[in-house]
């Protein structure tokens, strides 16, 4: 890869397991100098079993780092810390809140040898309020801020999204606000300290379910199953094929219409059930188990061709491995098979972030616990052997 946008950035990195780690990783992604700080024996997901797929977990979210070890609860380590952030531009931990105060090594600490550093903190629920703290992991996230009681079938118990959302939206937020406060910085403002927190993240994707709370109050249904959480889009669902399933949704009228015509119902656009949104909303179940019959009866692949060629958003529902070899990732350089010098042969994210005249790609596979140790200046200015 050349060199990005943030080529000439010193990041400390002192984060561990999902968002503090995605964070950094966007960082280095986009071209800066990011140094993986680890404990003796390395971060926790690391040390996590490999027969649990820890290591493609680790590869993906540590590539593009340099990787240094040190003690933070020893003086001499934490001496040497305080060595790299005065020639650093940013700092970014995500332990439980007051963790670096007890290290000894507050944010007025590291000020203190460095005036123009960022610090940058993620946690679950925020360094202050009541929930301060309280431990958190994306699954207690998901269930504390309302993620979990709006997944899952109507009726049914409530389920965790797959997918470590809480983690991620936190981490993607970290790097906006780091980036945001070096853009503050280089225009001659303070170095501010920014801070996220995951509960807080991801708040906003609440947004349609809100919207059905604020509509229904004390009736609100709650889970949806994969209908739109604010109950207020039809077709919105995941309907059966005659291979598998395919999601469909019409977002206005002329995606209706479209959708109709497509499976041979165009005489379905003027009934005065299905005109327009609000109607075929009130008819819901009606229409769809209507749409259930027509895409009960076809593939899946040929329903999707069909009706995004009539401009409908629909996808095939598909297995974590058919994404993992999806062509359109491949070819856009999202995703990348590599041969990883511990781990073997894998296929790794690049970043999402895509910047004009730099081909995306990795700068170097995730590397061994302190491989680069000659990193950490010694006292006097040296650095380690």
């Amino acid at each position: 890869m050349s060199a990005g946008p943030l080529a000439g950035v010193t990041v400390l990195d002192l984060t561990q397991i999902y968002n503090g780690p995605y964070a950094t990783f966007l960082m280095a992604m986009a071209g800066a100098e990011v140094i993986k700080i680890e404990p003796p024996g390395g971060e926790q997901l690391r040390r996590r079993h490999g027969d649990g797929g820890a290591t493609l977990p680790f590869a993906m979210l540590n590539s593009g780092k340099n990787c240094v070890v040190l003690d933070l609860k020893a003086e001499e380590d934490r001496a040497a810390l305080l060595r790299m952030a005065a020639g650093a531009d940013v700092l970014v931990e995500n332990y439980r809140p007051g963790v670096m105060d007890r290290l000894g090594l507050s944010r007025d600490v590291l000020r203190g040898v460095n005036p123009r550093l960022i610090c940058a903190s993620g946690s679950g629920y925020g360094g202050s309020g009541p929930y301060r703290d309280y431990p958190a992991m994306d699954l207690v996230v998901q269930a504390m801020s309302g993620v979990m009681s709006i997944t899952g079938e109507a009726g049914g118990p409530p389920l965790k999204a797959g997918p470590a959302l809480c983690d991620f939206f936190a981490g993607i937020h970290l790097y906006g606000a780091i980036v945001t406060a070096l853009f503050e910085r280089e225009r001659g403002g303070p170095a501010r300290a920014v801070e996220v927190a995951m509960v807080e993240a991801v708040y906003p994707s609440l947004t349609s379910n809100l919207a059905l709370l604020a509509d229904k109050g004390s009736a609100f249904p709650g889970r949806t199953g994969n209908r739109h959480g604010g109950l207020s889009v039809c077709p919105y669902n995941v309907y059966p094929a005659a291979d598998g399933h395919v999601a469909i949704i019409c977002n206005h009228d002329g995606h209706w219409r479209a959708a109709a015509r497509y499976f041979g119902h165009a005489e379905l656009i003027d009934d005065p059930r299905f005109l327009r949104m609000t109607d075929r909303v009130a008819n819901m179940d009606l229409l769809d188990g209507m749409v259930a019959s027509w895409t009960a009866a076809l593939p899946k692949e040929e329903i999707f061709q069909g009706l995004a060629a009539a401009g409908v958003p629909c996808a095939p529902v598909r297995e974590l491995a058919e994404v993992v070899a999806d062509r359109h990732l491949h070819e856009r350089r999202a995703l990348l098979d590599i041969e990883h010098p511990q781990f073997g042969a894998m296929t790794v994210p690049t970043s999402a972030l895509c910047f004009e005249g730099i081909e995306r790609g990795l700068r170097w596979p995730s590397r061994p616990l302190g491989a680069d140790q000659a990193l950490v200046p010694q006292p006097g200015g040296g650095k380690s052997p």
